[in-house]
């Protein structure tokens, strides 16, 4: 066994954007899947997190003289099932999809015309249990138990609002989403209406839109075992750079410093594509005397599983200089899942070091193990909540420090279908690569690696700082491997670069259009083919034939499956002008037009569709589809407006003098129209019959940041004053009819100001809503202006659009 401990003084760099607090800390982010997050201000006050909120558990502690000190993580609750549900085991149950009456709940109702189904029920069908696309369900699930002195838990996850009941009384309400397995605790006053022996659970669910959801389930809280006790080590601060997260701790005469490092860097497509996570403990004496110290980390199984009571295999084997612990679970169906809430269960996940002692454990007996020095694991096992274990002795550490690195990594195998067709991730297509030789590329190149992040981070960060000042730049840290990490990178089988997104916790589209949208600025800033690999596959929907409107698609399917359009409601206007809008912009950043070139036939056909529909649009959604359908909308009008002079612009970077002239002409008329129509006096309209409404007109920010000279100055002076008016204590609303917000819009909108006062005035109540909102989720873009609470929506790429006033400056130089 080859030992690698470097010895070296803490002298890693801290940028000085330090963040004491986030609404959650990104930590291992690189696609939709591999997410693992800590959503509490102290790392080592909560487990760790998939960015949907079920446990994706890391685990780290130092011995310090034989004292045990946990600084990452914290051991997740352990429950034993009595009944599954359908995530863990396919059951049967009796359903029905119309009004059963009043008395559908007891057990003495009679269900024999009811349906029977393998749950769970839900709209998509993400697997191999029942579709659900009615308004409303009832289910019945019959169940004996005979042991009750037990402490219970029911679990349920519906979608929408949801009732339960239990022997005919009702236990449970709820009007909202559960999208991931709630737990009831079976109280003692509950417990009272269960028997020994044969019982009834009953559950109706209304789905008023969207994804259809209903499961439910009983299981047993299993208590530690003793000798689980551990120290809390003492963080100090917590720092967010781009690709970076780092926290200080003190155990006891030991200081740490442990990062997390996800080498995104967008001009790198190797190492942005590489699946590989460095976590690094650096430790030195605070007291000038030596101690012996001995490091642990660990990563649960269930990592590599959509529900943590699937079963798992673990084997360990040496590569390189490191030892390897390698975890997936045994059925493997690639590409079996599909949606929103929805973790991967298929491909391996691997944690890497060298100079270890690696054991498989059930996760009750990881501290046991390290306190007490014993490896009472296994270097290969089979089965539910087991956790992998790394131990490194370091011996002896005094104030010069030492230093050790761990990697934690994910071969998801085929991570998209595209039209049918299994794709491999970029890093096995591009470079004849294996996970083996990334890990080991990743390893031996931690020192290269790390030193290009560290200059990137500090170099992004002087340059938001400069676009828009200290608080701006915060926020976009924030964002950027959120953003990235929302997407995944491949090849289509038609060559094109495909980087895929993930409509996270608003209905699991992949490549929706306008996802793609909002997100443009941070790659228009750093990498334009990023945005072309978002934009490829709409095109080639549309050029293949496999859509046949007149307009652009809203999205390729429900992620992974990337079909065709999902989605059950077109958005004609608005795709088409995102695409036009974003075809310009690539355009602009390039200096050239070669590729809308490229698409010029499709283009030609979307901008038409804008001249005849664009202006006045009917009834339909945009973007802000959350807030309902509207007609006339001035925003929409304003995009589809751009979209047609982005088209001239295009036409004439390509040579076409007289097209341009036909489409600017066209658009100088619409923009003159459009400010008399939509003009209420000191502002404009939400939608062009007036009725003394507002809105952010956040679509004429790209009439700014490209130079197309639509609208005058004071069309954006005008709006900017009234809505300084108009904001609340955590943003500006998105409109008139409420008064929650979309944070990438108000930033965009703040990129329509022409001094930094009214910029920071807008800005700095998203920051206000960053740091104080007490939802703890990855950064959240809809949220409540009045108390700061997440609406919806979160871990979403749409936060690149942050980067609007940096990308307005560059195209400005």
């Amino acid at each position: 066994m080859k030992k690698l401990v470097v010895l070296l003084a803490l002298t890693g760099i801290i940028t000085a954007n330090a963040q004491q607090k986030a609404p959650a800390y990104p930590l291992v982010t690189h696609d939709p899947y591999f997410s693992i997050w800590s959503n509490t201000d102290k790392l080592n006050e909560s487990p760790t997190k998939h960015w949907t909120g079920e446990d994706h558990s890391l685990l780290g502690m130092i011995k310090v003289d034989g004292k045990i000190y946990r600084v990452i993580g914290k051991e997740s609750k352990t429950y034993k099932t009595i009944l599954p549900t359908g995530e863990e085991e396919l059951y049967t149950a009796k359903y029905t999809t119309s009004n059963p009456g009043k008395e559908w709940a007891k057990p003495t109702f009679d269900d024999k015309a009811w349906k029977s189904g393998k749950a769970p029920f839900e709209k998509p069908l993400g697997g191999p249990g029942t579709l659900w696309d009615t308004r409303e369900i009832w289910m019945r699930r019959s169940f004996t138990i005979e042991d009750l002195n037990k402490q219970l838990f029911l679990a349920v996850k519906h979608d929408d609002g949801a009732e339960l009941y239990l022997n005919g009384e009702e236990i449970y309400r709820s009007d909202g989403v559960v999208s991931r397995n709630k737990y009831i605790e079976v109280t003692d006053a509950l417990k009272k209406k269960l028997k020994k022996g044969a019982n009834l659970l009953a559950m109706h669910v209304t789905n008023t839109g969207g994804d259809a959801y209903i499961d439910m389930g009983i299981l047993e809280s299993i208590p530690p075992r003793a000798g689980m006790e551990t120290i809390e080590a003492q963080q100090k601060d917590v720092t967010i750079n781009a690709t970076q997260t780092i926290y200080d701790f003190k155990c006891g005469d030991i200081d740490a410093r442990i990062t997390f490092t996800s080498p995104l860097l967008l001009s790198d497509l190797r190492l942005l594509a590489r699946p590989v996570t460095y976590i690094t403990y650096d430790v030195k004496s605070n007291d000038n005397k030596n101690h012996n110290v001995e490091l642990y980390f660990g990563a649960a199984g269930n990592i590599a599983t959509n529900s943590a009571r699937q079963e798992v295999r673990v084997s360990a084997y040496q590569l390189g200089d490191m030892e390897v612990l390698k975890a997936g679970t045994v059925q493997q169906s690639v590409l079996g899942k599909k949606g929103d809430n929805v973790r991967i269960d298929w491909g391996y996940m691997f944690v890497g070091t060298a100079g270890a002692v690696q054991y498989v454990s059930d996760k009750d007996s990881i501290v046991p193990t390290f306190v007490r020095g014993l490896n009472v694991g296994k270097a290969e096992q089979k089965g539910v909540n087991l956790f992998l274990n790394s131990t490194v002795e370091l011996g002896r550490v005094n104030a010069a420090g030492k230093k050790h690195l761990f990697v934690l990594g994910y071969d998801d195998i085929s991570p998209i279908q595209y039209f049918t067709q299994n794709l491999s991730p970029w890093w096995k297509t591009e470079y004849k690569s294996t996970i083996e030789k990334e890990l080991d590329a990743a390893y031996k190149s931690y020192a290269s690696v790390v030193a290009q992040c560290e200059a990137f981070d500090k170099k992004l960060y002087s340059d938001l700082e400069k676009a828009g000042g200290k608080t701006y730049a915060d926020l976009c840290v924030l964002a950027y491997r959120q953003s990235i990490s929302a997407h995944k990178l491949v090849r289509s089988p038609q060559g094109d670069l495909l980087f895929m997104s993930k409509e996270n916790f608003s209905n699991g589209s992949i490549n929706t259009v306008d996802i793609t949208y909002p997100s443009a600025p941070l790659y228009l800033a750093y990498n334009p083919d990023l945005l072309k690999g978002m934009m490829n596959g709409i095109f080639y929907y549309s050029e293949s034939g496999k859509w046949a409107k007149p307009f652009a698609a809203h999205d390729l399917g429900t992620y992974p499956i990337a079909n065709g359009q999902t989605y059950g409601e077109d958005m004609p206007v608005e795709e088409s002008g995102n695409m036009i809008i974003l075809t310009a912009a690539i355009a602009k950043v390039e200096g050239n037009a070669s590729y809308a070139k490229k698409h010029w036939k499709t283009l030609t056909t979307w901008v038409d569709f804008l001249v005849k529909d664009g202006f006045d649009p009917a009834n339909q959604l945009c973007t802000d589809d959350f807030a309902g359908h509207l007609a006339r909308n001035v925003n929409l009008s304003a995009k589809a407006i751009v979209g047609i002079r982005c088209y001239s612009l295009l036409a004439e970077m390509l040579g076409e003098k007289k097209i341009a002239a036909a489409y600017r002409d066209t658009a100088n008329n619409m923009a003159r129209r459009w400010m008399e129509m939509a003009d209420e006096g000191d502002h404009y309209a939400l939608t062009f019959d007036k009725n003394n409404t507002w809105s952010q007109k956040y679509n004429l920010v790209w009439d700014k940041v490209l130079g197309l000279n639509l609208f005058p100055k004071e069309v954006y002076q005008k709006e900017i004053r009234y809505y300084l008016k108009k904001q609340n204590q955590y943003g500006l609303p998105l409109d008139s009819r409420r008064t929650y917000t979309k944070s990438d819009w108000i930033l965009w909108t703040a990129a329509l100001t022409d001094n930094k006062a009214d910029f920071d005035a807008l800005v700095d109540p998203v920051y206000k809503y960053v740091t104080e909102t007490p939802t703890r989720v990855p950064l959240c873009d809809w949220h409540e202006t009045t108390d700061g609470k997440q609406v919806g929506f979160q871990a979403r790429s749409v936060v690149g659009g942050y980067y609007m006033k940096l990308l307005d400056g560059m195209i400005k130089k």
